[in-house]
């Protein structure tokens, strides 16, 4: 019982979570308003651009935001909406509608949770990184090409592959509509992209957003606005549980917990890392309280209407840049939210839609540098093509049957790394030499000998004739699978069906265990002829042969 709760534990808060808060509760506060600035319209923009509304994202953005700072693994760690979720939960909206989210964020958060608990938060430290930059850049072509809509002022096609839904939206197209949105979208971009350079104190999104509408209001444009909002948080209540829809929900549900559950564990390692302006690291994080937090926030979020949530490392990274050392700037974040939400969602409201369309295609295009796609192009043939395809497979299909592929190209093309690194060499007997040493064969096992290289290595060794001992060295090998066991004791099978003694020498002690279960110890002719220095083992061959030319005599 006592294990259990202190495993319970660990997923709780405690005071350890702000260390360090006497003295940097200054710089958490100022961090965390400037958090809150810079997602206001990510989150609005996320919501609109799911299909859920602007509602939905600053809800996300606040209740999600709060819970996963409470709860989760990183001091520094920001969550909301993010433009990967946006990418997934588009086409559910489509088929199921906007109703349909609450349910899908609350199996998705219950799913992310089980994860948690279940100790596979390491688990990400297993993706490969041209995988992760590859999804990457997929997911930022789509939230690009998903913004073409609201770019040109229409009506987003539902059901359709993102690629060619951004092209017939454009088509329908109508001047003067297009022409108003579409300047919008490029002041966006211009504030966005030139003000960094003359400060970037400046929160450049806000000011884009804030000129635009003023723009809009001025000259009276007659373009989409973001429309109505509450005035306050709604209610919480149980999503409409919906027993016929729940099946058809399910497996949105399951990719969405996957994505919540790499991108919050990606954007939390990188976080981690990150140098604050104190020249310091932000610190270590917990894989799998992270989890927690995560499926905590989307069930949290589910109950006041909003959507699923991630860690979003463009707002963590913010937030650990402005200095934030503890969770409170994450939770100043969300309460800064929460007092827009109170105090100026009529303002809010009418902000143009083609505002939130030009902050998403600027932070589309900074998601990938060039200098990392350069990067992962010149490094091996291998990296560069697992980095298209999952690139590729993200636009064109669905993001977790890229990660999926992704990782399956990446294995495969590991394990023929590791194959063509393993082999097995013919060593010549140490001198001085012996009458009957031609007799003799040394086979030195190199690398690893697992499924991927056995099948070589037996070829390699049966091909050899005209001897009476075998000697086959194991010391360099360093990694022995079921596979490459099994090989072994086809080897010394066929060997000694051929009338070959063989010799085992070097055996690493890690592989003991599996070489006696396998059988490769119980296929040798005697139990003897296991050693652990070479010149034993061929003092023994040596005798082996004089004995068969006693016998010959």
């Amino acid at each position: 019982m006592s294990a259990a709760l202190n495993q319970l534990s660990r997923f709780l808060p405690s005071r350890r979570d702000y260390a360090g808060l006497r003295s940097s509760w200054k710089t958490d506060l100022l961090a965390g308003i400037t958090v809150g600035i810079v997602a206001l319209p990510l989150a609005l923009a996320f919501g609109v651009s799911s299909g859920v509304g602007a509602e939905a994202g600053l809800i996300t953005a606040v209740v999600a935001g709060l819970v996963a700072a409470v709860m989760g693994g990183s001091h520094v760690q920001v969550s909301g909406p993010t433009g990967a979720m946006v990418v997934v939960l588009a086409p559910v909206v489509a088929a199921n509608g906007a109703g349909s989210i609450a349910l899908v964020s609350l199996l998705a958060g219950l799913l992310v949770v089980i994860l948690g608990l279940s100790g596979l938060g390491r688990a990400v430290a297993f993706i490969p990184w041209p995988v992760v930059e590859g999804f990457t850049l997929g997911i930022a072509a789509i939230i690009f090409l998903q913004q073409v809509p609201l770019a040109t002022g229409t009506q987003a096609i539902p059901g359709h592959n993102t690629v060619l839904a951004a092209f017939e939206s454009a088509s329908l197209a109508t001047v003067p509509t297009v022409v108003q949105t579409l300047a919008v979208v490029a002041g966006v971009a211009a504030v966005m992209l030139l003000l960094p350079k003359l400060n970037k104190a400046l929160p450049a999104s806000l000011i884009a957003v804030l000129l635009a509408t003023v723009a809009a209001e001025v000259l009276q444009l007659q373009i989409p606005r973001i429309g109505a909002l509450p005035h306050s948080l709604p209610a919480p209540s149980l999503p409409a549980l919906n027993p016929a829809a729940l099946g058809s929900l399910l497996m949105p549900a399951v990719s969405i917990a996957m994505l919540a559950a790499i991108e919050s564990l990606l954007s939390a390692r990188v976080a981690a890392g990150m140098v604050g302006p104190d020249g310091r690291p932000s610190g270590v994080y917990s894989p799998d309280r992270e989890l927690m937090g995560q499926g905590l926030a989307s069930i949290a979020a589910a109950f006041f209407g909003g959507m699923p949530a991630t860690g979003a490392i463009a707002r963590t990274a913010v937030n650990v840049r402005s200095g934030a050392k503890t969770r409170l700037s994450a939770i100043v974040h969300a309460l800064v939210l929460l007092a827009i939400i109170y105090a100026a969602a009529a303002l809010v409201g009418k902000i143009p839609l083609a505002v939130l369309a030009g902050i998403l295609m600027v932070t589309a295009s900074r998601m990938v540098s060039r200098h990392t796609v350069t990067a992962i192009l010149r490094s091996t043939r291998a990296d560069a093509f697992v980095f298209v395809l999952t690139a590729v497979i993200t636009v064109a299909f669905d993001l977790i049957v890229a990660i999926e592929i992704g990782l399956v190209a990446a294995a495969l093309f590991t394990l023929r790394k590791f194959a063509s690194l393993s082999g097995v060499k013919r060593e010549q007997i140490p001198a001085p030499p012996e009458d009957g040493d031609e007799h003799i064969a040394i086979f030195r096992l190199d690398g690893a000998m697992f499924f991927g290289a056995a099948e070589r290595v037996l070829q390699e060794i049966s091909q050899v004739k005209d001897i009476q001992v075998a000697i086959i060295r194991l010391s360099q090998v360093r990694m022995l699978d079921a596979t490459g066991a099994h090989t072994l004791v086809e080897v010394i099978s066929a060997l000694e069906l051929r009338g070959v003694t063989v010799l085992l020498k070097g055996v690493q002690p890690q592989h003991l265990e599996l070489v006696t279960n396998v059988g490769v110890i119980r296929s040798l002719r005697h139990h003897k002829h296991l050693f652990t220095s070479l010149p034993e083992a061929v003092a023994h061959a040596r005798s082996h042969v004089q004995r068969n030319a006693a016998a010959i005599v």
